[in-house]
């Protein structure tokens, strides 16, 4: 049976762990640029961001605003119902 390099099976073998510094940065790559810059990259930022957007045809534009539209104007004729209701019903209990 073979053991693996650092096995506790292994008598005298020691795990070697490397000493390796962290090196603490001072304010990272900001503290290096004016504020300018960290508007400009800023800026060239939101324009790639957007070029990723996956924009809709004006087909489907049209229909999801027609979707929206009849949606709003479903729950308004339904608030306006509930809203009619609780008010005959409250006129009625309250005189």
């Amino acid at each position: 049976m073979a053991d693996a390099v650092g096995s506790i099976d292994t008598p005298g073998a020691q795990d070697e762990v490397p000493e390796t510094k962290k090196k603490t940065r001072k304010g990272g790559k900001r503290a290096k640029k004016g504020p300018l810059k960290r508007l400009a990259t800023f800026y060239r930022q939101i324009v790639a961001e957007l070029r990723k957007v996956v924009w809709p045809s004006r087909n489907q534009l049209t229909t999801y605003t027609t979707v929206v539209i009849v949606f709003v104007l479903v729950m308004i004729g339904l608030v306006t119902v509930i809203d009619y209701g609780l008010n005959h019903a409250a006129k009625y209990v309250f005189g």
